[in-house]
């Protein structure tokens, strides 16, 4: 048996980003934080204030799972789960946030 037989092909498989790739995203990463630090000490109303500071962590939990979870490189199958998994939990915090606060 020759050995080209055993290699399996995977028709759906990516090359996953090189060093400099990675050192980016972190960059980026320390950046939007920096940004975070900063709008916290501007004068912001309280409502501009969470929603900036929610949307820039969203901006970064995409960011970490998308790459250095690899989920961009995964089966679609697992991207659902995922994304399943945190709509769930965010509904989840949501309800139990409105039952506190509306109460």
């Amino acid at each position: 048996m020759s050995s080209e037989a055993h290699k399996v092909q995977h028709p759906t498989e990516h090359t996953h980003p090189g060093p400099a790739q990675y050192v980016r995203i972190a960059v980026i990463l320390a950046v939007v934080t920096a940004i975070e630090v900063a709008i916290y000490y501007f004068n912001l109303s309280h409502a501009l204030l969470i929603t900036l500071l929610l949307t820039f962590s969203l901006i970064k939990f995409v960011l970490v799972a998308m790459f250095f979870m690899h989920l961009k490189f995964d089966s679609p199958m697992f991207r659902r789960l995922f994304i399943t998994g945190v709509s769930l939990a965010i509904l989840v915090y949501t309800v139990v946030l409105a039952t506190f606060l509306l109460r």
